[in-house]
Protein backbone atom coordinates (compact mmCIF):
# COMPACT_ATOMS: atom_id res chain seq x y z
CA UNK A 1 0.00 0.00 0.00
CA UNK A 2 1.13 3.85 -0.15
CA UNK A 3 2.58 5.56 2.51
CA UNK A 4 1.41 9.38 2.60
CA UNK A 5 3.38 11.49 5.20
CA UNK A 6 1.66 14.77 6.57
CA UNK A 7 3.42 17.63 8.46
CA UNK A 8 0.63 20.25 10.30
CA UNK A 9 0.92 22.60 12.30
CA UNK A 10 -1.38 22.55 15.12
CA UNK A 11 -4.15 24.63 13.51
CA UNK A 12 -3.60 22.98 10.44
CA UNK A 13 -4.67 19.73 11.99
CA UNK A 14 -8.61 18.69 11.22
CA UNK A 15 -10.60 17.83 13.70
CA UNK A 16 -10.43 13.92 12.89
CA UNK A 17 -6.78 14.42 12.50
CA UNK A 18 -6.26 15.80 16.14
CA UNK A 19 -9.11 12.73 16.89
CA UNK A 20 -6.83 10.19 15.58
CA UNK A 21 -3.63 11.47 16.93
CA UNK A 22 -4.86 11.44 20.36
CA UNK A 23 -6.77 8.13 20.31
CA UNK A 24 -3.93 6.16 18.83
CA UNK A 25 -1.41 8.05 21.64
CA UNK A 26 -4.22 7.01 23.95
CA UNK A 27 -4.02 3.19 23.33
CA UNK A 28 -0.02 2.48 22.86
CA UNK A 29 0.82 4.94 25.60
CA UNK A 30 -1.86 4.99 28.36
CA UNK A 31 -3.12 1.46 27.70
CA UNK A 32 -0.98 -0.55 26.06
CA UNK A 33 1.95 0.31 28.38
CA UNK A 34 -0.15 0.10 31.49
CA UNK A 35 1.09 4.02 31.86
CA UNK A 36 -1.48 6.41 33.84
CA UNK A 37 -0.31 9.79 32.45
CA UNK A 38 -1.79 12.92 31.19
CA UNK A 39 -1.53 12.89 27.62
CA UNK A 40 -2.54 16.24 26.60
CA UNK A 41 -0.21 17.95 28.37
CA UNK A 42 -0.29 21.64 26.66
CA UNK A 43 2.66 21.57 24.43
CA UNK A 44 1.24 20.12 21.36
CA UNK A 45 -0.37 24.17 20.16
CA UNK A 46 3.59 24.68 19.73
CA UNK A 47 4.38 21.27 17.92
CA UNK A 48 4.45 20.38 14.32
CA UNK A 49 2.70 17.23 14.16
CA UNK A 50 4.29 14.12 11.74
CA UNK A 51 1.93 11.89 10.65
CA UNK A 52 2.77 8.88 8.35
CA UNK A 53 -1.02 6.89 6.88
CA UNK A 54 -0.80 3.77 4.97
CA UNK A 55 -4.31 3.92 2.59
CA UNK A 56 -6.44 5.94 5.05
CA UNK A 57 -5.16 4.57 8.17
CA UNK A 58 -2.61 6.78 10.77
CA UNK A 59 0.43 4.47 11.45
CA UNK A 60 2.96 6.67 12.81
CA UNK A 61 3.14 9.74 14.49
CA UNK A 62 5.61 11.87 16.27
CA UNK A 63 5.52 15.38 17.43
CA UNK A 64 8.27 18.04 16.45
CA UNK A 65 8.91 20.13 19.76
CA UNK A 66 10.29 23.37 19.47
CA UNK A 67 13.41 24.11 21.65
CA UNK A 68 12.89 25.57 25.33
CA UNK A 69 9.65 23.85 25.44
CA UNK A 70 10.87 20.32 26.84
CA UNK A 71 14.81 20.62 26.17
CA UNK A 72 17.21 23.40 25.24
CA UNK A 73 17.13 21.62 22.03
CA UNK A 74 14.67 21.23 19.55
CA UNK A 75 13.11 17.72 20.67
CA UNK A 76 10.93 14.77 19.21
CA UNK A 77 7.98 13.29 21.24
CA UNK A 78 5.53 10.80 21.33
CA UNK A 79 7.23 8.79 18.49
CA UNK A 80 4.28 5.79 17.76
CA UNK A 81 3.70 3.31 15.55
CA UNK A 82 -0.03 1.87 15.28
CA UNK A 83 0.19 -1.59 16.74
CA UNK A 84 -1.69 -3.38 13.62
CA UNK A 85 1.43 -2.45 11.46
CA UNK A 86 4.19 -2.96 13.55
CA UNK A 87 7.32 -4.75 12.16
CA UNK A 88 7.06 -3.02 9.09
CA UNK A 89 10.49 -0.63 9.94
CA UNK A 90 7.61 2.10 10.08
CA UNK A 91 9.44 3.44 13.58
CA UNK A 92 12.46 4.38 11.60
CA UNK A 93 10.54 5.83 8.59
CA UNK A 94 8.62 7.99 11.21
CA UNK A 95 11.45 8.84 13.11
CA UNK A 96 13.87 9.98 9.96
CA UNK A 97 10.80 12.23 8.52
CA UNK A 98 10.56 14.04 11.94
CA UNK A 99 14.14 14.58 12.16
CA UNK A 100 13.81 16.10 8.62
CA UNK A 101 11.02 18.17 9.96
CA UNK A 102 13.00 19.64 12.45
CA UNK A 103 16.09 20.85 9.95
CA UNK A 104 13.38 22.17 7.53
CA UNK A 105 11.44 24.01 10.70
CA UNK A 106 14.11 24.87 12.49
CA UNK A 107 17.33 24.92 10.55
CA UNK A 108 20.57 23.64 11.81
CA UNK A 109 19.83 22.12 15.29
CA UNK A 110 20.64 19.46 17.59
CA UNK A 111 17.69 17.57 18.29
CA UNK A 112 17.21 15.87 22.04
CA UNK A 113 14.64 13.17 22.88
CA UNK A 114 14.03 10.82 26.08
CA UNK A 115 13.87 7.68 24.71
CA UNK A 116 12.38 4.51 25.66
CA UNK A 117 15.33 2.49 26.33
CA UNK A 118 14.32 -0.51 24.84
CA UNK A 119 14.56 1.65 21.44
CA UNK A 120 17.88 2.49 22.09
CA UNK A 121 20.16 0.98 19.21
CA UNK A 122 16.62 2.35 16.92
CA UNK A 123 17.63 5.40 17.39
CA UNK A 124 21.62 5.00 17.43
CA UNK A 125 21.48 3.59 14.08
CA UNK A 126 20.11 7.00 13.10
CA UNK A 127 22.71 9.32 14.85
CA UNK A 128 21.59 9.79 18.15
CA UNK A 129 24.20 9.42 21.03
CA UNK A 130 23.02 8.29 24.62
CA UNK A 131 23.22 11.53 27.13
CA UNK A 132 23.84 10.47 30.79
CA UNK A 133 22.19 7.47 32.84
CA UNK A 134 18.74 5.46 32.06
CA UNK A 135 15.99 6.82 34.16
CA UNK A 136 12.19 5.60 34.85
CA UNK A 137 9.81 7.74 33.36
CA UNK A 138 5.97 6.92 34.56
CA UNK A 139 7.23 3.21 35.05
CA UNK A 140 9.03 3.06 31.76
CA UNK A 141 13.05 3.20 31.85
CA UNK A 142 14.47 6.10 29.12
CA UNK A 143 17.31 7.50 28.80
CA UNK A 144 18.10 10.97 26.84
CA UNK A 145 19.72 10.98 23.82
CA UNK A 146 21.12 13.75 21.62
CA UNK A 147 21.53 14.10 17.39
CA UNK A 148 23.81 16.60 16.70
CA UNK A 149 23.37 18.29 13.41
CA UNK A 150 25.72 17.00 10.38
CA UNK A 151 26.21 19.27 7.70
Amino acid sequence: MEQRIGIKTFEELTNVELYEILRLRSEVFVVEQSCIYQDIDGKDKACHHVMLYIGSKLTAYSRVVPAGLSYEEVSLGRVLVNPDFRGLGLGKTIVKEAIQSCYAIFGKSDIRIGAQYHLLAMYQSLGFEPQGEPYDEDGILHIDMLKRYEE
